[in-house]
């Protein structure tokens, strides 16, 4: 499991979105009173790096899971941008909701900053996830349309490409993506696009 780099290793964070401030502001909205549950949809189920109390699987309304944000650092290099799962807006998903340790959840939700907004390029949403046991409020990392970070949609071929030759600091995208789709497999979440990727680079021999 890799471990959440040191600050010094992060790209500076992005022009007007300051990451600190960003991270105020969300505690303010939590309030440091009620639970702490976090949505996970892509690396967050199966390399969590914080310490959970309870999982549930979850649905949320309203946003989805896909393989379209650009990644310079983690799963490409600036000459090679890989991909990893951004959540969206429109449709709907299903992932894990975690509920993080009361008395240390201040402390967890800082190490989760440092590993998900170094440059402040998520939105973060607290987003109604619907669990067996009931709806929570749930802290989720969003990605805007308007994010440069957003890759267009691509073809197979340019898909192919990524997955063929893109890798960075925790490996490649194509493991990255293998891992995902393990890691829904086993909780019993059926994602159409997921599948069809794997069953891409299954067919071209990458898996």
């Amino acid at each position: 499991m890799a471990s959440t780099p040191a600050p010094h290793e992060f790209p500076p964070p992005l022009p007007g979105r300051d990451p600190a401030h960003m991270l105020e502001r969300t505690r303010a909205q939590w309030g440091g009173r009620g639970e702490l549950w976090v949505f996970g949809y892509a690396s967050l189920i199966w390399r969590q790096e914080f310490e959970a109390v309870e999982h549930r699987s979850a649905l949320v309304h309203g946003w989805h899971r896909a393989l379209r944000m650009r990644s310079r650092v983690n799963r490409g290099t600036p000459q090679q941008p890989g991909l990893v799962f951004a959540l969206l807006p429109g449709g709907a998903c299903r992932g894990v909701v975690f509920r993080l340790r009361r008395e240390t959840a201040d402390e967890e939700l800082e190490r989760l900053w440092l590993r998900e907004m170094p440059t402040g390029v998520y939105d973060p949403r607290w987003l109604p996830a619907r669990t067996p046991q009931g709806e929570v409020q749930a802290l989720a990392f969003t990605l805007s349309r308007r994010s440069e970070a957003l890759m267009g949609r691509l073809g197979d071929e340019q898909m192919l490409h990524i997955l063929r030759h893109a890798s960075g600091r925790y490996g490649s995208t194509l493991q990255y993506l293998a891992a995902t789709a393990h890691a829904l497999r086993e909780r019993g979440v059926r994602d159409r696009e997921v599948q069809r990727l794997m069953a891409l680079a299954t067919r071209h021999g990458l898996l």
